[in-house]
This record gives C-alpha cells, sequence and structure tokens, in this order.
C-alpha cells in the first residue's frame, strides 16, 4: 500500500522495529565516534608523547583540510542521484567498514613509525586522521536520516529527541569499556586500541543493520542545479546566520572538553578513570533530553536554548567552586558533591546536543520552501564555516595551554620512566576552571544569537505545512505515483 507525502497530523510512519534499529545504530556509532573524540588527544599526549607544538599542528591540520574536503562533499551529497535506496543510506554503507578500520588505526602506530617520530610520525598520524574525517564526512548521514524517516514533524522532532539520547550515551559508552579494560591491562596504549577494535566491530556491524530496516519518506527534485548555488542559498537564510553564530560561539568549548582526560588523569591517577566524570555528565545529557522533550510541549525551542545558556553558566561556577573547596580542604564529602554537579552540568548538556539539531531541520524546511531544494548536507556545511573558524583556534590553542613551555595550566606530561606524573594544585584548579567555568561561558554566549530567532510557533508549522504542500505537487509533477522511498 503506497504512502502519500501529505501526513495527517497524527499520521505515524516509522514502525517499532525501523525505529529500534536505527536507535541501534547510532548508538554504536557514537561509540565509535566518542572513542576518538575521548581519548585520540590523551593517546597523542600520553602514549606518543608529541611536543605541544606538534600537538597544535596537527589539530590544526584536520581542522582545516577536512574543511576543505567536506566543501566537495556536501555538494556531491545534495546534487547526487537518488535510487531505490535513498539519498544517504547508500553514503553510510559504502562507508561503514572504512570507519570502523580507521578507527583501530587512530590507536596503532607501528613501532618502527613511532621510534622514528618526527616528520615521519606526524605524516601518519594525520594522514590516518584525515581518512577517517573523510570517511565519516559519509557515514555521519547516519544522523541526517533522523531528519528524512517521514513528512510529519513531531514524529520527526521524537526520533531526532530519541537519536540525540541514543547519541549521548553512545557517547559516553567508551569510558565505561576504558575502565573495565584498565582493570586488566595497565597499559594506557593498549587500553585504547582493544577499546577501539571492540567499538569498531559492533559499530559497523549494527550500522549496517540499522540502515537495512531505516527507510527514506522524503521527495526531492529530481533538477539539477548549480551546487554553489545551494551555499548562497544558505548565506542569504537569516535563521540560518544565527546557527552559524551560535555553533561558531559553541565550538571554543573545544578548549573545555579537550582537558576532561587529563583532569581525571590528574586528580585519579589514570585517564582510564576519566569515566567517574564522564558518566555522571552524559547520564545527566540523558535526563537532560528528556526533560527537554516534556518542556518543549510548554516552551518553544528558541527559549528553552536560551534558558540553557543561563542555566550552564551558573551550574559550571557552582561545580568549580565545590571543586576549588575540595582541592583547599581535602574534604571528602564534596567529592560526592562535585559528582552530582557534574549532573547536573550533563542536564544543559541535554539542550545543547538536543536542541540545535531541531533548529537546523527546521531551517532545512524554510531553505526547501523558498528554493525548492533538500539542502541536508550545504546547511551543515555552511554551519561548519564559523566551526571550523572557532574549532580550529580552540583545538590549536588547547595543548598550549595545556602543557609545554609558557603553558597556562603547566600539565607535567607522562614519560615511560614517570607515567604518572604527579600534578601541582594550581595545575589541578586551572584544569578544573577550563573544564568548567570556560565551558559555562562559551554554552551561556552561544545562546545569545537566538534572541533574533523567529523560526518556532505558527510560523514553523505554516512552513511545514507549505513545504508538505509543495512536495506533493513534486511528486505529482515528477509522475511519481508512490512517493515512499522502498
Amino acid at each position: 500500500m503506497s504512502e502519500t507525502n501529505v501526513a495527517p497530523a497524527e499520521k505515524k510512519y516509522v514502525g517499532k522495529v525501523e525505529f529500534i534499529t536505527y536507535l541501534v545504530a547510532v548508538f554504536f556509532y557514537t561509540c565509535m565516534t566518542g572513542m576518538l573524540g575521548s581519548y585520540r588527544s590523551a593517546y597523542l599526549v600520553n602514549v606518543l608523547q608529541l611536543e605541544s607544538g606538534q600537538t597544535s599542528l596537527f589539530n590544526t591540520i584536520i581542522s582545516i583540510v577536512p574543511f576543505i574536503m567536506h566543501f566537495f562533499v556536501a555538494m556531491y551529497i545534495d546534487n547526487r542521484k537518488i535510487g531505490k535506496s535513498g539519498k544517504f543510506r547508500p553514503l553510510v554503507a559504502i562507508a561503514a567498514v572504512p570507519v570502523g578500520v580507521l578507527l583501530v588505526l587512530t590507536f596503532v602506530t607501528p613501532s618502527a613509525i613511532k621510534q622514528a617520530g618526527g616528520t615521519l610520525l606526524m605524516a601518519y598520524i594525520i594522514a590516518i586522521a584525515l581518512s577517517w574525517a573523510l570517511a565519516t564526512q559519509f557515514t555521519g548521514n547516519l544522523d541526517t536520516i533522523s531528519m528524512v524517516m517521514t513528512p510529519n514533524m513531531k514524529e520527526r522532532d521524537n526520533i531526532m529527541s530519541f537519536r540525540s539520547i541514543s547519541s549521548a550515551v553512545g557517547n559516553s559508552a567508551p569510558l565505561v569499556i576504558i575502565l573495565v579494560i584498565g582493570l586488566i591491562w595497565k597499559d594506557e596504549g593498549t587500553q585504547y586500541i582493544i577499546c577501539a577494535a571492540l567499538c569498531a566491530v559492533v559499530g559497523v556491524i549494527t550500522m549496517l543493520l540499522g540502515i537495512r530496516f531505516t527507510k527514506e519518506r522524503l521527495v526531492y527534485s529530481a533538477e539539477k542545479k548549480n551546487p554553489i548555488a545551494g551555499y548562497a542559498e544558505v548565506l542569504k537564510n537569516k535563521w540560518a546566520w544565527v546557527i552559524i553564530l551560535s555553533e561558531f560561539l559553541k565550538s571554543f568549548r573545544g578548549i573545555a572538553t579537550y582537558m576532561g582526560v587529563f583532569l581525571a588523569a590528574a586528580l585519579l591517577g589514570s585517564t582510564s578513570k576519566y569515566l567517574l566524570f564522564g558518566l555522571p555528565t552524559g547520564i545527566g545529557t540523558a535526563v537532560g533530553m528528556l526533560v527537554i522533550n516534556f518542556l518543549l510541549k510548554k516552551f518553544n525551542s528558541k527559549v528553552l536554548y536560551i534558558a540553557s545558556g543561563i542555566y550552564s553558566v551558573i551550574i559550571n561556577v557552582l561545580a568549580f567552586g565545590v571543586g576549588y573547596v575540595y582541592f583547599k580542604t581535602g574534604t571528602s564529602a564534596l567529592q560526592i558533591v562535585f559528582i552530582i554537579f557534574l549532573f547536573l552540568i550533563g542536564l544543559q548538556f541535554g539542550a545543547s546536543n538536543l536542541l540545535p539539531n531541531m533548529f537546523k531541520a527546521d531551517v532545512l524546511e524554510d531553505l526547501e520552501y523558498k528554493t525548492g531544494k533538500r539542502l541536508d548536507a550545504s546547511l551543515p556545511f555552511v554551519i561548519g564555516i564559523g566551526t571550523l573558524i572557532s574549532g580550529t583556534i580552540a583545538t590549536a590553542l588547547a595543548p598550549r595551554i595545556l602543557y609545554g613551555d609558557g603553558s597556562i595550566i603547566g600539565y607535567i606530561q607522562p614519560t615511560d620512566a614517570v607515567p604518572n606524573p604527579a600534578q601541582s594544585l594550581q595545575t589541578k584548579i586551572l584544569l578544573l576552571f577550563f573544564y568548567t567555568v570556560f565551558h559555562g561561558i562559551m554554552m551561556f554566549l552561544a545562546g545569545v544569537p537566538f534572541f533574533f530567532y523567529r523560526l518556532t510557533g505558527k510560523t514553523k508549522e505554516d512552513i511545514h505545512n507549505a513545504v508538505l504542500e509543495q512536495r506533493e505537487q513534486m511528486a505529482i509533477s515528477q509522475g511519481e505515483e508512490d512517493v515512499e522511498i522502498k
């Protein structure tokens, strides 16, 4: 039985099996990206023992070059011919295995290359990092699929909400795996290799199964257009600029997140114990998303995002205060209080992870209504311009802030002779400051541009309904009797 593209308000398109398998695929894919995001920096600093200048150069290159690659990848995705399998699912299938292999290679450096060091070592780790970045530009479409699984706006937002929850929990999973592995293997490098291999195998299998049961249900224009015009359309959209500015400011929090694993090493004696920081925050993130889902019934997304920024700066300052007093007094009860504050900090992550994806989905429909074309890849690319600038600055500065001559924090880098060097009180306090207060400030600033955002409420619903009518006419003009992509 065919489905029409004009969705009644209460009509559901996505079945339970499709919904669950998609969320499982998202969960384990995010385990892969979370493994790299949480531990690659520690691998470079603690295992490969790169100098701060080398780490800074590495971070700069892997920020700029992937952005250039994304320029061409986004044009290809938005203008590729759509087959029976859909627009995004085949891209995920093609890159799934390479992503798994590259995740493992990220934490495996041949001894000969490691011993040679210098240019050869840098060339190797950069080549692996750039290959990973390119592959994930295709597998990253697993997230985009949530926007096209149903033409029903409420159902779409619900899927995106649970996708974000699954992603947040999956992102924290490697912290648990590393902690368990650390009980058996004490060598930090070995811990990373085993965890990466586990995440890769399960991640690839579940991704391939997930997209096997997933469907794309939106009608796209078959008309070929100048791909550069898609970028121009995004740049002319005022709502897109709100997101661009917000993401530009938010990406400076990369300095804060960079410090997390090193804070665990300084306070707890091992990067494997980063779980004790990440897990409370991860649980808070999942709970925060559920809270946001409930509050969306009473408040619009714009109000909640601004409020979450204000909440973030307050709760992070309080968390720093608790940690500071603990450092000064050594009162053990404050450790428990600090963990509670990490959970409370995680509540804000629920908003910062979930709501921006909803904003992007709404702006995509606004662009579709105005241009007649879906710009699923072009919009993230343009948003990425701001993210590139701030993210590159953040990742380049973070190592120099952390360790090396003239660093602010003064983190003592591990050596073969001293694998767990003691850190000074000042170093611990500064690590805590960047991990909490600096992060809170950036999240507050990220909410400021949304004071000028108006794509909410009735305006959002009117555009969505107009887009549905537009798609129906497009389906008729393209001679599609059954508009669901099988």
